[in-house]
């Protein structure tokens, strides 16, 4: 089965990538931890530094909409890090056409 790969767009408050950075550091064990969880990755834009990209691959959409975002470990994920995003992010997902 091909992993879904979700893809996060992250705006970080101006001043606060550092801050954003190091939470996320200590968020990455929630989002691993996860069942169908498969690996994720967080970019920086380099063109603008206060722009990140979070792809994460999931064995199924539904190990990230309905059991990654119904859990504990959610909303605590939530508490450290939804507070840096300005706009709140578009979370799309994707299936591979080509390899």
């Amino acid at each position: 089965m091909t992993p879904i790969l979700e893809i996060a767009l992250l705006t970080i408050r101006p001043g606060q990538t550092g801050e954003f950075e190091a939470a996320f550091r200590q968020a990455q064990p929630l989002i691993s931890g996860m069942k169908g969880y498969v690996r994720h990755e967080l970019r920086r834009c380099l063109e603008d530094d206060h722009k990140y990209a979070l792809l994460v691959w999931w064995e199924t959409l539904e190990d990230h909409t309905v059991g990654f975002r119904g859990s504990a470990e959610y909303q605590e994920w939530r508490s450290l890090l939804h507070h840096f995003y300005d706009p709140f992010p578009t979370v799309e997902h994707f299936v591979e056409v080509l390899a």
